[in-house]
């Protein structure tokens, strides 16, 4: 007898993540991006305005367009569920607003006058997470290395070159994010996956 196949949910972090940025995005899209704007993406420096603190954890639920949205998405549901069954929802979580917040707070103090939206720093931050998943203690993977090498030396590359509204520091934060928590969840016996 043949068993029937169901659908799982499988990755519930990462899903729900995915999930509410689709939404948040289709809100834009029917707000004429007034909802992105007002709740979804960050820019200046007015700490009086309590919004701002949302937004400093909300914006990276907002994306541009649908083509922004997909593309990070698409990396997102690759990498996530992987990095969700090896840490956990609640370390992923951690990670996911570390990234925001960090993220969110050097855009401001640096480019005080553009905004900042979309998860392309939680991207980067689960490819260095990603690479981590071989460190053992005293050891440095070459995959980590050169993981490091390709995605972070392409962002600086591309930041110092090119001029148009991809934030490479948001992605090289991210990466450094993704990559401190990698060797913090995997350094020492018994600590492997937890902060």
């Amino acid at each position: 007898m043949k068993k029937k196949l169901k659908l799982t949910f499988n990755s519930p972090l990462v899903l729900c993540f995915a999930i509410l940025c689709t939404l948040v995005t289709l809100i834009g899209a029917l707000t004429d991006k007034r909802s992105t704007y007002l709740l979804f993406s960050t820019g200046g420096t007015n700490f009086a305005d309590p919004l701002t603190y949302l937004r400093l954890f909300t914006h990276v639920l907002g994306h541009a367009d649908a083509a922004h949205l997909v593309g990070n998405m698409a990396y997102i549901l690759l990498l996530g569920p992987a990095l969700e069954e090896r840490y956990g929802a609640k370390n992923l979580l951690i990670i996911i607003l570390a990234t925001a917040l960090i993220t969110g707070l050097v855009h401001n103090l640096i480019f005080p006058n553009t905004y900042l939206l979309g998860a392309s720093g939680v991207v980067f931050a689960f490819i260095l997470l990603t690479s981590f998943t071989e460190f053992r203690e005293g050891e440095i993977p070459l995959t980590v290395i050169l993981v490091a090498a390709i995605y972070l030396g392409q962002q600086i590359w591309e930041g110092v070159t090119q001029k148009d509204n991809v934030s490479n520091l948001t992605h090289i934060i991210g990466g450094l994010v993704g990559g401190g928590a990698g060797y913090l969840l995997n350094r020492g016996k018994g600590k492997k996956g937890r902060f």
